[in-house]
């Protein structure tokens, strides 16, 4: 179910906070603000996520959706560990998605990939793919990337409890879907955990 996802994957700062502890100690502790603002916005983005569905589990996909998020975490705790040598954020971001493209040919051998190139001349395809890989892709990684580099692994995962109430504001700017009390609430519980969260360390000095 993608409620199930949009839930799931949320976990991810907590997961950034957990590795960050481990590998990048230099960045400072964990606060209790932390957990309890981790608690409350994943409150408001279930509420999100579950408005007028229900729940049902599939232990394989929501397993998927658990790993996904870890590896989101690693992702985020390397391009930190990348960035504090100094190298240049687009630059780390080119080599990512090289060796990324690198390692996905081999599986292209076990599922039925067809090269199809005469498919870009459809201009629908064409513009989904230059959005995907300059938006969704390549913009998007780089500021995540610059992100990390400026506020830190943890702090800028935290960002992740904004989605789903970002989603709501779009679906009712954009699609018109009416607004119910239920992600009124969640919205709130979500900025609000958010806000817990990023509070937790401005007293150090160093908010990880």
């Amino acid at each position: 179910m993608a409620s199930n996802v949009g839930v799931i994957i949320s976990v991810a700062p907590f997961f950034t906070a957990i590795l960050s502890r481990l590998f990048l100690k230099s960045e400072g502790k964990l606060r209790a603000n932390f957990f309890i603002g981790f608690v409350v916005a994943m409150a408001g983005v279930a509420l999100i996520s579950f408005n007028g569905s229900r729940m049902e589990l599939n232990p394989m996909g929501d397993l998927l959706a658990v790993l996904a998020a870890f590896v989101w975490a690693c992702y985020s705790i390397l391009t930190r560990k990348i960035s504090s040598f100094g190298y240049p954020v687009i630059l780390t971001t080119r080599r990512t998605f090289f060796y990324g493209i690198l390692f996905m040919v081999p599986a292209l051998f076990f599922f039925d990939f067809e090269m199809g190139v005469e498919r870009f001349a459809d201009l629908t395809h064409l513009l989904n793919i230059l959005y995907l890989g300059l938006g969704a892709s390549a913009l998007c990684f780089v500021t995540w990337n610059l992100a990390v580099k400026v506020l830190g692994a943890v702090k800028t995962s935290v960002y992740i409890y904004m989605v789903p109430v970002i989603t709501v504001v779009t679906s009712v700017l954009v699609l018109k879907e009416p607004v119910t009390l239920v992600s009124i609430a969640g919205t709130v519980l979500a900025v609000a955990g958010l806000f817990l969260s990023e509070y937790s360390g401005k007293g150090s000095g160093n908010s990880e």
